[in-house]
């Protein structure tokens, strides 16, 4: 049995996230296994870094399977895109040790949101960036944002239907650059909660806008309660950007810009 990694890419505007669903909607692990099985003439079961909500995207989403079907590793690459619709590509195929999971030897994990100060929302950029109509206050929500850093309880960005056992997580990386009217939020963690990043970034446009003080973000952040917090930011701006492993792994580095 080999044991394979894929990167994946996906237009998650067209899915019902990436987690396979009972009642059959469309998802991106429902489509990868699919034709994954057909090309092996096998079931194939897949192992994914990090499940995507409904509407997000994908530059470097990893997953891994085990397969007793002799296949060269390009054949997994351009034989499976060709079973594919065209809104899931598979960038790079791997053999990777018997141990690796895509889920638990991962790292880290790092998320891109892209917000477009518009008053209108963009015709060609619809459903890949979010979209706000007010102009931001950029050092503000850079300031509000290195509250973000390190290990601590992102309760207050957690949504209601988080599964996860602690709220607890180390964010090492938060970054907000500008080119024009398009912001680029960045941030890595060694794990994120449900709608984490979507609810951080519709906290930060609050305090952009003057609803929220840098301090109050802070503040924010320590109660620990959803509650206080502003509400879920739209998944159309959000892709899952890396997935970082131990070099010994898996080590391969993103060949695509997403804007």
């Amino acid at each position: 049995m080999a044991n394979i990694a894929l990167v994946v890419e996906y237009d998650g505007s067209r899915f019902f996230g990436f987690q396979k669903q009972v009642d059959n909607t469309r998802t991106v692990q429902g489509d990868l296994e699919h034709a994954l099985s057909k090309f092996a003439n096998e079931t194939i079961n897949i192992i994914t870094a990090g499940r995507t909500d409904s509407g997000v995207h994908a530059v470097f989403q990893v997953i891994n399977f085990t397969t007793s079907a002799k296949r060269k590793l390009y054949g997994w690459i351009c034989g499976v895109n060709a079973l594919l619709s065209e809104d899931i590509v598979i960038h790079e195929a791997v053999i990777v040790p018997e141990g690796f999971n895509a889920r638990y030897s991962a790292i880290s994990r790092s998320y891109r949101y892209y917000l477009l100060q518009d008053r209108v929302a963009s015709a060609l950029l619809r459903g890949r960036v979010g979209t706000y109509h007010l102009r931001l206050d950029i050092e503000n929500m850079s300031s509000a944002g290195k509250y973000l850093m390190g290990r601590q309880d992102f309760s207050s960005f957690r949504a209601s239907g988080c599964q996860a056992n602690t709220a607890v997580r180390d964010l090492s990386h938060f970054s907000l650059t500008v080119k024009d009217n398009l912001l680029c939020f960045d941030f890595t963690a060694n794990a994120f909660l449900y709608h984490m990043v979507r609810n951080i970034v519709g906290a930060l446009v609050y305090v952009g806008v003057g609803k929220l003080s840098v301090n109050g973000f802070h503040e924010l952040i320590v109660s620990k309660n959803r509650i206080k917090a502003p509400p879920t930011f739209m998944a159309d701006g959000l892709y899952l950007s890396h997935v970082a492993y131990k070099e010994e792994y898996f080590s391969y580095k993103p060949r695509v810009h997403i804007l």
